[in-house]
């Protein structure tokens, strides 16, 4: 009887294990993926697609990373990284850039970096040795190969990853889309290419002058009127002499003025020899 009742104690607690182990039942890992735009691998930057990823290429060329790809809208490098003395860690990081296809030359680059994880195995290697009587009979040798062999491979999800990222490539876009205005090409004046001239700006139209406003007449005092002063009589002109037609010139000449003085005697001829 006691046999039979620790039979059933056990029993009874497999059937708690096992209903324990259906309730506690891991979700599947795709149920984590929702497909919201968190921007966590994308970023938009105001310059050509080609642009874009050519700074991106600058970016992992400055931290290392060695480039396999040569097109101008895809870029793919990887960097290796040792752990320990038996585990080696890569990261390879895969740029796709794409225009935005609007009149500003918007483009968006879409960054995804995998993060592959290897191990060092020990492979033991062994030998056959043939008998005649037993037949083949295989025997292990002191001798083994080692590999890395990977053990894991997981995206890299982290956004502060991305962050320093995408900030290190923007550091290496032109210094026009760094201020957000589209890039203009300077002309060279030692080719003889005159710079362009800045166009005047457009005159406002000017408001008219705003009429004065009326000024209110303050009565002045009653002041009596002084009468306008009489003009003083015209004194009669005397009249011009008549001229007749049987006047002379001598007539009408002026006499002399008597301050002069008298006029002399005629001077005497000299004698003749």
């Amino acid at each position: 009887m006691f046999r039979s009742f620790h039979m059933r104690t056990v029993g009874l607690a497999l059937m708690l294990v096992a209903a324990a182990g259906c309730s506690s039942k891991k979700a599947a890992i795709y149920e984590h993926e929702n497909f919201d735009d968190s921007g966590t691998f994308s970023r938009t930057y105001p310059v050509s697609d080609a642009v874009t990823c050519e700074a991106g290429r600058r970016a992992l060329l400055s931290q290392g990373y060695i480039i396999t790809s040569s097109d101008p809208k895809l870029v793919s490098g990887h960097k290796s990284f040792q752990q320990t003395g038996d585990t080696h860690m890569e990261i390879s990081f895969n740029l796709v850039c794409a225009e935005d296809g609007g009149a500003g030359h918007h483009a968006t680059m879409f960054a995804n970096a995998l993060q592959d994880q290897y191990a060092l195995k020990k492979v033991n290697n062994s030998a056959s040795l043939g008998v005649g009587v037993l037949g083949s009979v295989s025997m292990p040798i002191g001798s083994s190969d080692d590999s890395m062999v990977k053990v894991a491979s997981e995206t890299v999800s982290a956004a502060k990853f991305y962050e320093r990222f995408f900030a290190l490539v923007e550091m290496f876009l032109p210094a026009e889309a760094k201020k957000g205005v589209p890039a203009t090409e300077k002309p060279n004046t030692e080719l003889g290419v005159p710079e362009p001239k800045a166009e005047p700006a457009a005159l406002a139209p000017t408001a008219p002058p705003a009429a004065p406003a009326p000024v209110e007449a303050t009565p002045a005092a009653s002041e009596p009127v002084a009468p306008p002063a009489e003009p003083a009589p015209i004194a009669p002109s005397e009249p011009a002499p008549y001229v007749g037609p049987e006047s002379t010139l001598e007539e009408i000449k002026p006499p002399p003025p008597s301050d002069l003085p008298p006029p002399t005697e005629a001077i005497q001829p000299l004698p003749s020899s």
